[in-house]
């Protein structure tokens, strides 16, 4: 038999150094994982960074963008580079910023299109909710719905009261079928509870010689497209998709105040880095971005492109993400619109 040996059990003391020397290994480690990290971001921006724009040059978002990248740029001490990769619904320019290096010196924008893109298509090579990391909105924008000048709808409601009357009759005009601005006609329509043919156009200058023809009767577009028309008043705004009135018609009412409860569409535009971005970093843009986007500046040349400057943290963009990619895959659904 063997004799059984007797250990003798570590003391309070002995038991409390141990306790002392792995956790300040532990502390060791983190710190030595943490402070590559660390010394990155503030370090951060020591060369140019690159925004990729899902849109080809000189639309709103490429010009509104590049309006903040310059002030961001002075502000962080390093040029902000805008690389257009318009096509394929923007997954060309989503790739290639999920596959770049997660190291903040690439960017991406992103918009309500990506998150309408997610139940739109039958699959999408990349998760915006997963792949990318959330670093600020940079602008709101509306819908705006408008009438011919000449016609008899000089209020939303009285679009309303003709189509209720006259169901089937009427024509409202948009732009690219499963876009925003046809699924906010798609929502408008179902929230009214009204009956009208919606007709989608390839280009707003096509919708809008449609509505001053009368082949249509309303057309639903951002406020930067219409504008033209607008100023030369041809034709006549009737009321905002938002929430509240935009600055930049404020006389001009909202669905909502026209008569239709519970209707509400508001598109934005924000930054986003690849998934694994540091923490450092972003929260160092997200500041930066707070800052520019509340220069006077800056906020008024947005404001005549029809975008509201507005900032926001990293965790309110993906509460926005996810509550707008539940929000047009209901309107979808029940548009019938077909995946892509």
């Amino acid at each position: 038999m063997f004799a059984r040996t007797k250990f003798a059990k570590p003391s309070k003391t002995a038991q409390t150094i141990a306790r002392g020397a792995i956790f300040a290994a532990l502390t060791a480690a983190a710190a030595a994982w943490l402070a590559p990290q660390s010394a990155q971001a503030q370090g951060y921006p020591d060369r140019p960074v690159r925004i990729i724009l899902p849109f080809g040059p000189g639309g709103v978002a490429d010009i509104s963008t590049r309006i903040v990248a310059e002030k961001l740029g002075d502000k962080l001490g390093q040029r902000f580079v805008i690389e257009n990769m318009p096509g394929a619904g923007g997954i060309t320019a989503a790739r290639a910023a999920q596959s770049a290096p997660a190291d903040g010196y690439t960017l991406a924008l992103l918009t309500n299109g990506t998150a309408i893109s997610v139940p739109l298509f039958k699959s999408l090579p990349f998760d915006p909710l997963k792949d990318f990391t959330p670093v600020s909105t940079m602008g709101y924008f509306d819908c705006l719905f408008i009438s011919n000048a000449e016609s008899e709808f000089k209020t939303l409601g009285d679009f309303v009261k003709t189509a209720r009357a006259k169901p089937g009759t009427l024509n409202v005009g948009t732009i690219t079928r499963g876009g925003t601005q046809n699924l906010t006609a798609e929502l408008f329509k179902s929230t009214a509870n009204l009956d009208f043919v919606i007709v989608p156009f390839r280009t707003t200058p096509e919708a809008i010689v449609a509505l001053l023809r009368n082949d249509v009767q309303m057309v639903v577009d951002f406020y930067a497209a219409l504008r033209p028309g607008l100023n030369d008043n041809k034709t006549h705004a009737l009321a905002w998709s938002g929430p509240q009135r935009s600055q930049a018609l404020p006389n001009v009412p909202t669905v909502q105040e026209s008569g239709v409860a519970g209707f509400e569409v508001k598109s934005w535009n924000a930054l986003y880095a690849p998934a694994g971005t540091p923490a450092e970093v972003v929260s160092k843009v997200n500041k930066a971005l707070h800052d520019v986007l509340a220069d006077a500046d800056v906020k008024a040349k947005l404001l005549a492109l029809g975008v509201e400057s507005k900032a926001s943290t990293p965790a309110a963009m993906d509460a926005q993400m996810r509550a707008d990619i539940k929000k047009w895959g209901a309107v979808i659904e029940k548009a019938g619109i077909s995946k892509q």
